[in-house]
């Protein structure tokens, strides 16, 4: 399917104006973008907001704020025409602030309009490319389900297990240094027939790994209802019995379940905030394995873990990240 783009560019003081000239044409959906809105992802309102923002976000504060709009691109659609009315308009727009209408000195940016024509098979499917089956620890090889593998004889004496996986876009695929270091965790502190309860399930994929990997019971926890519908649809992809289950809601509220592993792959400072309720939820000599901590809060964490009667038993490290064991 084809689809137009139309992008109009102006600035922080121009996107009020613009958004009250699109929506009196009767258009509703668009993508305001406005780098200004950084700053508010800066001054975040909890310590568990965010742990690490990439270069690449920081340097968008740099960029002009813009609307996107997109369009039918097939020639028999009215997108054309549609992009042709919004281009009239905001050039309306220009004129009357050149001309005084809104004040002496209003400044609503260049107010230029570049429309592009597309086809969705240009990035629907791209990001498949990148994800390729991947052995993610001596024992799980991660495979999307577009993909054929044959495990070869030396895997199979090794007992590599096959997880199929279809994350979408919106979910990970398995085979970040955080859910790495958890399954090799996993393998390494696991015994069969363990209980394992996996917080944060996301795409249900260490769940999946400890039915694989032998456990005898395993309960996901999801506090998303989309994750826990992909969580889910997984599940069933990988054959996993009535042993597996996944369920919406909040560990920290009406979940009775004691665990031999209890494995959270979340962020240094929701590792935090759990950690002091997941004692309750362990069985006697069970083993609590969290991940997603980046370096710089390793000894943060770490101490946090050990203030709620925890003794550290080893921490793992995969580049900038940490998983931490305790008992």
């Amino acid at each position: 399917m084809k689809y137009l783009e139309l992008v109009i560019h102006t600035n922080r003081e121009g996107l009020e104006a613009v958004e009250g000239c699109l929506m009196g044409m009767g258009f509703t959906d668009m993508v305001v973008n406005d780098p200004n809105d950084l700053q508010d992802l800066m001054n975040k309102k909890h310590d568990y907001d965010w742990d690490y923002i990439g270069d690449e976000v920081l340097e968008m504060a740099d960029e002009e704020p813009t609307i996107t709009m997109y369009f039918d691109g097939e020639e028999t659609g009215n997108g054309y025409a549609l992009c042709q009315e919004v281009d009239m308009a905001i050039e309306e727009l220009r004129q009357a602030m050149m001309n005084g209408e809104y004040g002496e000195g209003a400044d609503f940016g260049p107010l230029t309009v570049t429309t592009s024509l597309h086809d969705d098979s240009e990035w629907k499917d791209n990001w498949k490319e990148y994800f390729k089956p991947s052995k993610v620890s001596e024992r799980i090889l991660v495979c999307p389900t577009w993909e054929e593998y044959e495990l070869s004889d030396e895997e199979k004496a090794a007992g590599v297990r096959i997880l199929k996986i279809d994350p979408g876009m919106a979910f990970g695929t398995g085979t970040h240094e955080t859910t790495s270091l958890c399954l090799k965790a996993m393998e390494k502190y696991m015994k069969p027939g363990d209980s394992v309860l996996d917080v944060g399930c996301g795409s249900g994929i260490l769940s999946i790994a400890a039915d694989l990997l032998g456990a005898g019971d395993v309960l996901g926890i999801e506090i998303d209802p989309v994750a826990v519908d992909v969580s889910r649809e997984n599940l069933e992809l990988n054959g996993c019995g009535e042993n597996v289950r996944v369920i919406e809601g909040d560990l920290t509220k009406g979940v009775d379940y004691k665990a031999d592993i209890v494995v959270a792959n979340l962020m240094a400072d929701l590792v935090e905030m759990l950690s002091p309720d997941v004692r309750r939820h362990m069985k006697p000599g069970a083993k609590y394995i969290s991940s997603g901590i980046i370096d710089e809060k390793e000894e943060e964490v770490r101490s946090a873990i050990e203030s709620c009667g925890f003794t550290i038993e080893e921490v793992c490290a995969d580049g900038m990240w940490r998983a931490i064991v305790a008992s």
